[in-house]
């Protein structure tokens, strides 16, 4: 009999090593000068810039704070986001390229400045990162990279086969002086000091639309602002721009265990498919943690069990690191724009008021920083020069731009089809304790999951954004859409949007 190697419920480290207070639920209409909706680290980045200057602010958040993206993360403090500027420099100039590592290194340094001046306890290191090949195609990527680097006078990068690695890489690109800490931890400190400037923070009020600027909650009740701040990873109201059409999100899974006595001293990507992210955090406990992160793919598009991809990376960190136990196992969501740069500013022409940030992909440490403070300056009218390089009416598409659209959406129409002509071949007493799937029943389909007690609990598999039919990811125990990536517990509440609505439930009569 094999030993089981990973934790049976999905934890992330973050949040096991962290507790954090709870905050009321909004219950009355309010007006404040600022409403910021979405608490991750985005959102109390930017209350915590502009409770400095004496506006009245309040932060809203659908769920609880802290436990959504921000608690999820691999947490890099890097401005070596993948291969990414030769990629800004092919769909954009040298200029904006080196625009957004000028953004991004502010971005870094005030993250570290912030710790430093409140002195907050949140871990942070200073270690160098490497973007690295395990292939001959790998090593040109790399190569290429280091050319951008150079083309852009990006100091602190070297070519090196020597990273520390329990295993060898073919090429790596090293760039010193990046860092990595406990992203709840700065976070929490960060929103205590608003909290402290007068900042109110409410969770499990779940925005519903902008009107005028006013932010209409679920429930009814209203918040009325003179700027409204959207970042709640997806733009809940959706309809203001299209967002939905312009990204696309992808999961990605995250394994964390004791760190073998030889840890590697950096944080670790590679340029192949797929992505193993490595790197290492000290635990509560006074123990070094390795985590290990990868298997990305389209949220709901993923063929088969999900849990495979956490035996995948388990097997990887057997392999390389020797690891024979894991403590903890997450899964993250992140969003992704057609060029690769996050959306932020205003979200619709002639809206000035609405401002939006959104499509960090998986770097979103220093670009949420890059965001708020872009907020925060356009909410204080300041300046600030990364204004037009994120803003999300930037330019009208270019080629790459429109190849992105063209596939994002092709998929998009094709998973529609699919949804809708199917036919499953599941009946209800198919569906094992703990598992869920499409089954049909009484001649329609129904999204059916079965708790380990045996309950029974029905929805209909029908996304409420655009209607396509969701898929059950056994990893999460969650309906995730194929189409646009919102996300429902296995009884149908939302947990991601763009979706606002639950699922609709089915009455079942055993």
């Amino acid at each position: 009999m094999t030993q089981k190697i990973l934790p049976s419920e999905s934890e992330s480290y973050w949040l096991a090593n962290k507790e954090l207070p709870l905050f009321p639920k909004l219950i009355e209409d309010i007006e404040v000068d600022v409403a910021i909706v979405g608490a991750g680290l985005t959102g109390i980045t930017a209350a915590y810039l502009l409770s400095q200057s004496g506006r009245k602010v309040v932060v809203i958040e659908g769920s609880n704070i802290l436990k959504g993206t921000t608690g999820f993360t691999t947490a890099k403090v890097t401005v070596q986001h993948g291969p990414i500027y030769q990629q800004l420099i092919n769909t954009f100039d040298e200029q904006k390229a080196r625009l957004y590592y000028d953004a991004n290194t502010e971005a870094k340094n005030f993250i570290k400045q912030t710790i430093e001046q409140l002195n907050i306890h949140c871990d942070f290191e200073t270690l160098p990162a490497y973007l690295y090949a395990d292939t001959e195609e790998g090593i040109e990527e790399v190569e290429k990279e280091m050319d951008a680097y150079n083309t852009l006078g990006i100091e602190g990068a070297t070519l090196t086969k020597d990273t520390g690695l329990p295993y060898t890489v073919k090429q790596a690109l090293k760039l010193e002086n990046q860092g990595q800490f406990h992203p709840v931890k700065y976070a929490k400190a960060l929103m205590e000091k608003a909290i402290e400037n007068g900042v109110q923070f409410y969770e499990e009020t779940r925005a519903k639309t902008v009107k005028s600027n006013t932010v209409e909650l679920m429930e009814g009740q209203e918040i009325r602002a003179n700027k409204i701040l959207v970042c709640s990873h997806f733009p809940f109201n959706d309809g203001d721009g299209l967002y939905f059409a312009r990204m696309h999100s992808e999961r990605s899974y995250a394994l964390a265990s004791v760190a073998p006595t030889n840890y590697p001293k950096g944080m670790y990507i590679n340029v192949e498919k797929p992505t193993r992210s490595v790197r290492t955090a000290m635990g509560n406990d006074g123990k070094r943690y390795l985590l290990i992160g990868g298997e990305g793919h389209v949220t709901g598009r993923f063929e088969g069990d999900t849990n495979a991809n956490y035996e995948t990376l388990a097997a990887f960190g057997r392999e390389q690191f020797k690891v024979s136990h894991y403590d903890y196992r997450w899964s993250a969501q992140d969003l992704v724009t057609l060029d690769q740069l996050p959306y932020v500013g205003t979200m619709t022409a002639g809206k000035t008021d609405v401002l939006v940030a959104t499509g960090y992909a998986k770097w979103g440490m220093t670009n949420s920083t890059v965001a708020a403070k872009i907020m925060a300056d356009l909410v204080l009218e300041k300046e600030n020069r990364y204004i037009d390089l994120y803003n999300p009416a930037r330019s009208k598409m270019k080629k790459e731009d429109i190849k992105s659209f063209a596939k994002n959406n092709a998929g998009v129409a094709k998973e529609l089809v699919k949804g809708k002509t199917e036919i499953p071949d599941l009946k209800l007493e198919d569906i094992q304790s703990g598992s869920g799937d499409i089954i049909m029943l009484d001649g329609k389909k129904v999204g059916a999951y079965k708790d380990d007690q045996g309950k029974v609990y029905l929805v209909k598999p029908a996304c409420t954004h655009m209607g396509c039919n969701v898929s059950f990811n056994s990893a999460e125990s969650s309906w995730d859409c194929p189409c646009h990536g919102s996300r429902f517990s296995y009884n149908g509440d939302v947990i991601e949007g763009p979706a606002f609505e639950p699922l609709e439930k089915v009455e079942y009569t055993d």
